[in-house]
């Protein structure tokens, strides 16, 4: 079982779902995050550094990193990509194994893998940049065989204030639907699927996708 898991941008809504998360099921997990901000989580441990300034030696020591960067201007949704490129950099070629809180909008509408969720028309114009943005850091993450990634993808309805269940249904690379035909996952739900990731090998090198049950 690992045992130091570091989440970086540990002090956003998911990050502390995810510290909770991994807290609660006895890993050593440490928080980075920027300025002076902090870890809400008191039995974990916070690191004040940017992600950008990051270097090998700040992550080589940890046996997982959660990245639960987010961006939502027009001028910074260019850095899903550079940040996600800067953490494979950092980690290339090392043992440490890279989890990336993912996007919806990139999953496929089918089998053919032709058109994805963010191609349809009914999709929100307000969330195609973001969208774009996080699908092409996706596929620039699909072309680093030296790192030991998995991308989560969450359900369409990503709830931040969605209760904590504790069930969920794993996918793959489609979007789909549960029972009652509705794509949608708590934070709390989808950090539980995330450091359940964390405790399997089977996933490195892919994207799968999660969705409450």
């Amino acid at each position: 079982m690992m045992k130091k898991v570091a989440i970086v941008c540990a002090a956003g809504k998911e990050g502390v779902c995810l510290v909770n998360e991994a807290v609660s099921r006895g890993y050593d997990v440490t928080g980075f995050v920027r300025g002076d901000r902090a870890v809400a989580n008191p039995q974990a441990k916070t690191v004040r550094k940017d992600l950008f300034d990051l270097t090998q030696e700040d992550l080589i020591g940890f046996d997982a990193v959660i990245d639960a960067f987010g961006a939502w201007t027009p001028e910074t949704l260019p850095l899903h990509k550079s940040s996600l490129m800067h953490l494979c950099d950092i980690l290339s070629g090392t043992k440490v194994r890279l989890f990336v809180v993912g996007g919806a909008g990139s999953l496929y509408l089918d089998g053919t893998h032709t058109m994805q969720v963010k191609d349809l028309e009914s999709f929100p114009d307000a969330f195609k940049p973001l969208a774009n943005n996080m699908g092409e850091a996706l596929a620039q993450l699909r072309g680093r065989s030296d790192v030991l990634w998995t991308y989560l993808s969450p359900a369409a309805d990503f709830a931040a204030d969605g209760a904590r269940t504790g069930k969920y249904i794993l996918g793959g690379e489609e979007y789909f639907v549960n029972d009652k035909g509705v794509s949608r996952i708590s934070y709390a739900d989808y950090a539980i699927a995330m450091i359940d990731e964390l405790e399997r090998d089977d996933h490195i090198g892919k994207r799968v996708s999660v969705i409450g049950a």
